[in-house]
């Protein structure tokens, strides 16, 4: 757990988010990725709008590295299922992100957030439930 929050950290630092909850809790430190990977993918649906092409890789770019690091923290065996099940969507997304950028296909970006915004759902649905009990 400690390398895993370790490295969770640091790029969640790399990404310019920081608060000192996320030190602690591993939870709620997935959930502001997945916001972070959300508006990055904003950001760049916006530049990919206005043409601004330099900004729109920008965002996309650290938008795919956030998608990379949640992919690669996987505990597949401790997860089972819902773990493989989470890396094949990534996988997904992190195939999509590219064509979208060389597309220009802003549709391709709102269905990667679409599915994010679902992910983040249930992460804020556990840690609902856990501030319950």
């Amino acid at each position: 757990m400690a390398h895993y929050m370790n490295s969770a950290m640091n790029q969640y630092r790399q990404t310019g988010i920081a608060a000192a909850t996320v030190e602690t809790d591993p939870v709620k430190l997935i959930e502001m990725l997945l916001g972070g990977a959300i508006d990055r993918l904003a950001y760049a649906r916006g530049a990919m709008l206005r043409q601004e092409r330099e900004a729109k890789h920008h965002y996309l770019t650290s938008a795919m590295s956030i998608i990379e690091h949640l992919r690669l923290v996987l505990d597949v065996d401790a997860g089972g299922d819902i773990a493989r099940n989470l890396r094949r969507l990534y996988d997904y997304m992190l195939g999509r992100l590219p064509a979208a950028n060389l597309a220009d296909d802003p549709a391709a970006v709102d269905e990667v957030i679409g599915l994010l915004r679902e992910i983040k759902s249930a992460w804020d649905l556990i840690t609902a439930r856990a501030k319950a009990h």
